[in-house]
């Protein structure tokens, strides 16, 4: 059996892109300012992490408008899920082995 720990992503090493992955993982989506608040960043903070994930093809985004105010919203895509969910694993598989 490979050892857990090689199987840990290393762009999730952060824990604002943990934060941005988790949000996402229970939402359908979510805007800029709703994400910056709920892991508590600045905006240039959250756009460096954002451009990490999406060059990545983690999560995918949306420029929009509502009324005259730009509107960003971001999706994780299905590569991002699965990406994040194996990390979870790897890491879930680390602290049994601690047991």
């Amino acid at each position: 059996m490979s050892n857990p720990i090689g199987q840990l992503n290393k762009i999730f090493d952060s824990r604002i892109r943990i934060g941005i992955m988790s949000a996402l993982m229970v939402n359908e989506n979510i805007n800029f300012n709703d994400l910056k608040s709920l892991i508590d960043v600045t905006d240039g903070n959250l756009a460096s992490h954002m451009k990490t994930l999406v060059e990545n093809d983690y999560i995918r985004v949306y420029k929009g408008f509502i009324g005259r105010k730009t509107n960003t919203t971001y999706m994780i895509t299905k590569t991002g899920e699965k990406a994040f969910r194996a990390h979870l694993d790897a890491l879930e598989k680390i602290i049994q082995g601690l047991n």
